[in-house]
C-alpha cells in the first residue's frame, strides 16, 4: 500500500513538474511573439545603466507623462491625451522601469523615489527643463516623488486617479508573492500568466467603469506585452511599494511649492476619490480639484481635453 502511494506521489510530482515546464515554455514563447509583433515605438535613453523607452513629439514647453500600473506608455496615446498635448508642447511619454520596453534591473528597489531619481537624470540627459509632469494612478507617486525630492526638476503636477494615503490594499497582498525572488520567478512563468489572462479583461473593464473600455485600447496596448513575466514582476513590486510610499509622503505634502491640479473620477472602483483626491486637495490649499461625475479610474480617457488644458495652463 505504501509502495503504491509512494509511486502515485512520485508520478504526481513528475506530472506537476512537466506541466510547469510546459507552461513556462508556452509563457516564454508568448512573450517573444508579443515583442516580435509589437516592437518599440520610440527611442531609448540610458541613465545609470538603465535603458528607458520613450516617445516624443511636438515643440514648446515640456510636458512629461508617467503611466500607472499594468499598462504601457501607449495608454496616453490610446486616450488621445498625448496627441492633444503635442499641439504646442514638447510631450515625452516614458515606459516606467519594467514596463513596456524600459529595463528594471534587480540591483535596487524601484520605489517611487528611486524611479523619480532616475527620471530626473533622464530629464537632464534629454534636455527636458522643468516640465509639467502628468501622472496617472501609480504614476502619481513618481510625480509626487519628483516634486518632493527633485523640486528643481518640475514646474507643476497633474495628478490623475492617484493613491495618496496609506490604506489596506487587498490587490497588493494578492500580488506580493509574484515580487519575491525564486517563488515569484516560478509563479511568473506558470500560474500567474495563466490566471492573469483569465481575469485581464474584467480588470480592465473595472478600471474604465462606468464607461465602456475605450475603442482601440486592446489594439494599442498589447495584452501579451502587458502579461510578460518581467512586467508581471514590475506590477507586483509596484503594488507592494504603494502603501509604504503613501505613508512616507503623507507627512510631506505641505512641502510642495508648485501648482498642482488633481483629477479623479467620482465612480472610481480602484481608488476612492474622497479618501485620496479630495483629501489631498484639502491638504493643499493652492491646488485645484476636478471631480468627474461620470468617470472611473481611467479619467484621461473620460476627459482628455480637460486634463490637456490643465497641463497646458501650468506649462506656460
Amino acid at each position: 500500500m505504501k509502495t503504491n502511494m509512494s509511486t502515485r506521489g512520485t508520478a504526481l510530482a513528475a506530472g506537476t513538474a512537466a506541466l510547469a515546464a510546459a507552461t513556462a515554455v508556452w509563457v516564454r514563447r508568448k512573450a517573444q511573439r508579443a515583442q516580435r509583433d509589437h516592437p518599440p515605438i520610440g527611442r531609448f535613453v540610458e541613465v545609470d545603466g538603465v535603458r528607458l523607452h520613450f516617445v516624443e513629439r511636438g515643440e514648446g514647453p515640456p510636458i512629461v507623462l508617467l503611466h500607472g500600473n499594468t499598462v504601457l506608455l501607449q495608454d496616453f496615446i490610446a486616450s488621445g491625451l498625448f496627441d492633444r498635448l503635442a499641439d504646442g508642447h514638447r510631450v515625452v511619454a516614458f515606459d516606467r522601469p519594467g514596463f513596456g520596453y524600459s529595463e528594471r534591473p534587480r540591483d535596487r528597489l524601484w520605489t517611487p523615489s528611486a524611479q523619480a531619481a532616475l527620471f530626473a537624470r533622464a530629464f537632464a540627459r534629454l534636455g527636458i527643463a522643468e516640465p509639467v509632469v502628468v501622472g496617472h494612478s501609480w504614476g502619481t507617486l513618481v510625480a509626487l516623488a519628483l516634486a518632493l525630492d527633485e523640486p528643481a526638476s518640475v514646474r507643476g503636477l497633474i495628478l490623475a486617479s492617484g493613491y495618496y494615503y496609506p490604506s489596506a490594499r487587498v490587490d497588493a497582498l494578492l500580488t506580493a508573492p509574484v515580487a519575491l525572488p525564486v517563488l515569484g520567478d516560478l509563479m511568473r512563468y506558470t500560474v500567474t500568466p495563466v490566471f492573469a489572462r483569465m481575469v485581464f479583461r474584467k480588470m480592465v473593464e473595472a478600471m474604465f467603469t462606468p464607461l465602456p473600455v475605450a475603442a482601440g485600447f486592446f489594439e494599442l496596448l498589447s495584452r501579451e506585452l502587458m502579461l510578460r513575466p518581467g512586467q508581471l514582476r514590475a506590477n507586483a513590486e509596484d503594488a507592494a511599494f504603494m502603501v509604504p510610499a503613501a505613508a512616507k509622503f503623507r507627512d510631506r505634502y505641505r512641502e510642495l511649492r508648485l501648482p498642482v491640479h488633481i483629477f479623479a473620477g467620482e465612480q472610481d472602483l480602484v481608488v476612492s476619490p474622497d479618501a485620496h483626491a479630495a483629501r489631498l486637495h484639502a491638504e493643499l490649499p493652492d491646488s485645484e480639484l476636478t471631480l468627474l461625475p461620470d468617470a472611473g479610474h481611467m479619467v484621461h480617457y473620460a476627459a482628455p481635453g480637460q486634463i490637456a488644458a490643465a497641463a497646458a495652463s501650468l506649462a506656460r
